[in-house]
C-alpha cells in the first residue's frame, strides 16, 4: 500500500491462518546533508515538510494506492536486504542503500501502474529467452537484456536463473555452443569460422569454452561424429555398448571378474585392479572415457595416451550419462530410442508386479566375507530401479536405516530385524580369503530365522549386473525381478 501522510488504514490478517501478520513500514522523508558532518546523512522533519505532507489541495494530493510486486519472494528479498543495510554510519553505504531502495521502489511502482499493461515477469523473461535464441550470434549483455524488459540487472539475473537454471551469460554461451555442435556435425567450416558464426570473438576462447561445456575439443567432437571411435571406457561399457559402439577393451577386476552380462566375450580385458597395467600393442584406444571412480584405479595416468573425457554426472542420473556419452561419440540419434525402450520395459514390468506383490516388502543385501551391506531406496545401483521404476515396497528398515544413503553396513542384530517378505542378495568376493568365505552367513541362525529365508523368498543375483549403473544393467535387474517375483 502507498499511503499518503495523514491517512489512516486498517490491515487485518486472514481469518483462516493463526500466524501473526508481518509487515514492513517505510516512512518517506526528505534527506538533508549538513555541511558540518559530511560523514553521515541526516533527516530533518521540518515544519515545512510536515505542512507539505498535510497539503489538502486535491490537485496534488496523492491517493491511497494498492501496489503489486511479482514475484513476491523477490520483493521480500530486496526489502530484507535494504533493512539489513540501513543501519550504517558510512555515508557511501547509506547512499548505496538509497539507490537500492529507489531501484526497488521504481520496480514496485512500474509493476503497479494501471496505465502500463505489462505481461508478468515469466512472460517477459520468456520473450527475452526467445530473443537470445534469435540473436545468439550477436553481442549480448545482461544490462541490455534486463533493460529491454524493464527489470533491474539483479532482478533479471535472479529470475532468469529461477526459470532456466542458468545465469544469463551461461545460458547465452550454452545456446552458442549447442549451435556450434550442429555446425561441427553438418558443415566443413573451419573452427574459427564456426566460432565467429555463433558469436565468439576468437577461436581460442571458443575452443576453451567448448571443451569446458562438451568435455572434448571441437575438432575431436567433429571426428567422432564422422568416423567410428576406438574407445576405452572402464565401467562405462554399459553406456557405450547401449549406443551401438563396441569398446576396444573391457575392464575387469582380479576379484570380481568382468561384466559377463554385456556379452563382450571377444573383447580383450584390462584389469583395472593392477595399478600399473598398460595397454597392449594393438589395443591402444583413440579415446578414453572415465567416471568418478577413476582415481580408485589410477586411470588418469592415461591422459597422455589419448584424449580423455570425464563423466561428471552421478550414477543415478544414468540418462544424462547416456546423453553425454552419445554426444561425445557421435550417437545422439540413438539416445531417445534406448531410453524409450527401457522405460517401456520398466512400465510393463511394474504393471505385472502390481498383480503379484501388492504391498509385500523387499530388501537388497550385498554380502561379503566381512560385511553385510543394505542398499537404500532412493540412491545407488539398486534403489532407483526396484523401488522407483518398478514400484516395489521397501521394507521399513530400509528407509529407516539408510536415510537416503546409497548403502549402510548392518550387523547380525540389525539383520535379525529385517523381516522383509522378499530378499534379493548378491555375493561380493572382493575380500574372501578362500572360495566360499562370503557365503558363511547363510549357515548362521540369524539368517535362517529370517521370514524371507523360511518362506523361500530369497533370490541370488549376478554381482556385476546389479552392482553397475546403465541401461543394460538396469534392464537385467528388471528381468531378474520378473523371473523371481512375477
Amino acid at each position: 500500500m502507498f499511503v499518503p501522510a495523514g491517512t489512516s488504514i486498517k490491515i487485518e490478517g486472514s481469518p483462516w491462518t493463526e500466524s501473526d501478520l508481518q509487515y514492513y513500514k517505510l516512512d518517506l522523508m526528505v534527506a538533508e546533508l549538513k555541511e558540518e558532518t559530511s560523514s553521515a546523512l541526516h533527516t530533518k522533519d521540518t515544519a515545512e515538510q510536515r505542512s507539505l505532507h498535510k497539503c489538502t489541495d486535491s490537485s496534488i494530493e496523492i491517493p491511497l494506492i494498492q501496489l503489486n510486486y511479482s514475484p513476491w519472494s523477490s520483493c521480500l528479498e530486496s526489502m530484507e536486504q535494504i533493512m539489513r543495510q540501513q543501519v550504517t554510519g558510512d555515508w557511501l553505504e547509506q547512499w548505496d542503500v538509497q539507490l537500492r531502495f529507489q531501484e526497488w521502489f521504481r520496480a514496485l511502482l512500474r509493476q503497479s501502474d494501471p496505465k502500463t499493461e505489462t505481461p508478468d515477469d515469466r512472460a517477459r523473461l520468456q520473450s527475452s529467452i526467445r530473443y537470445i535464441g534469435d540473436h545468439y550470434d550477436q553481442t549480448i549483455t545482461v544490462d541490455e537484456l534486463a533493460a529491454d524488459i524493464g527489470l533491474t540487472r539483479a532482478s533479471y539475473t535472479r529470475q532468469f536463473k529461477k526459470i532456466t537454471g542458468k545465469l544469463p551469460l551461461e545460458y547465452v554461451n550454452a545456446v552458442r555452443l549447442e549451435r556450434s555442435k550442429q555446425l561441427l556435425q553438418l558443415t566443413d567450416d573451419r573452427i574459427h569460422e564456426i566460432a565467429q558464426n555463433v558469436g565468439f570473438s576468437s577461436e581460442y576462447y571458443f575452443g576453451r569454452r567448448f571443451k569446458q561445456y562438451a568435455g572434448i575439443s571441437p575438432g575431436l567432437y567433429r571426428r567422432h561424429h564422422r568416423q567410428e571411435v576406438r574407445v576405452f571406457a572402464p565401467y562405462l561399457e554399459d553406456f557405450v555398448l547401449a549406443l551401438g559402439v563396441k569398446p576396444v577393451l573391457q575392464c575387469s577386476h582380479h576379484s570380481w571378474g568382468r561384466q559377463h552380462y554385456l556379452g563382450l566375450d571377444d573383447v580383450p580385458e584390462f584389469d583395472v585392479s593392477q595399478q600399473d597395467a598398460q595397454f597392449n600393442l594393438g589395443s591402444v584406444p583413440d579415446f578414453i572415457m572415465l567416471d568418478k571412480g577413476y582415481k580408485t584405479w589410477n586411470l588418469d595416468r592415461f591422459e597422455q595416451v589419448a584424449p580423455t573425457f570425464y563423466v561428471d554426472h552421478i550414477g543415478e542420473d544414468w540418462r544424462s550419462i547416456l546423453k553425454s556419452t552419445a554426444d561425445v561419440l557421435g550417437k545422439v540419434n540413438r539416445v531417445q530410442d534406448v531410453i524409450g525402450a527401457y522405460e517401456d520395459k520398466a512400465m510393463e514390468a511394474k504393471g505385472r508386479l502390481e498383480q503379484y506383490m501388492r504391498g509385500q516388502t523387499v530388501a537388497f543385501l550385498r554380502i561379503s566375507a566381512s560385511d553385510i551391506t543394505l542398499y537404500g531406496d532412493q540412491q545407488g545401483y539398486v534403489g532407483p530401479v526396484i523401488y522407483q521404476d518398478l514400484g516395489l515396497t521397501p521394507h521399513s528398515r530400509v528407509q529407516q536405516w539408510t536415510r537416503h544413503e546409497r548403502r549402510v553396513l548392518i550387523g547380525l542384530e540389525q539383520l535379525s530385524q529385517l523381516n522383509a517378505d522378499h530378499l534379493l542378495i548378491t555375493f561380493d568376493t572382493g575380500n574372501s580369503a578362500k572360495p566360499g568365505d562370503e557365503r558363511e552367513l547363510l549357515e548362521r541362525d540369524e539368517w535362517k530365522r529370517l521370514p524371507a529365508v523360511k518362506s523361500g523368498n530369497v533370490y541370488e543375483v549376478d554381482f556385476m549386473s546389479w552392482m553397475n549403473y546403465g541401461v543394460i544393467s538396469h534392464g537385467k535387474k528388471i528381468e531378474d525381478i520378473l523371473r523371481f517375483m512375477a
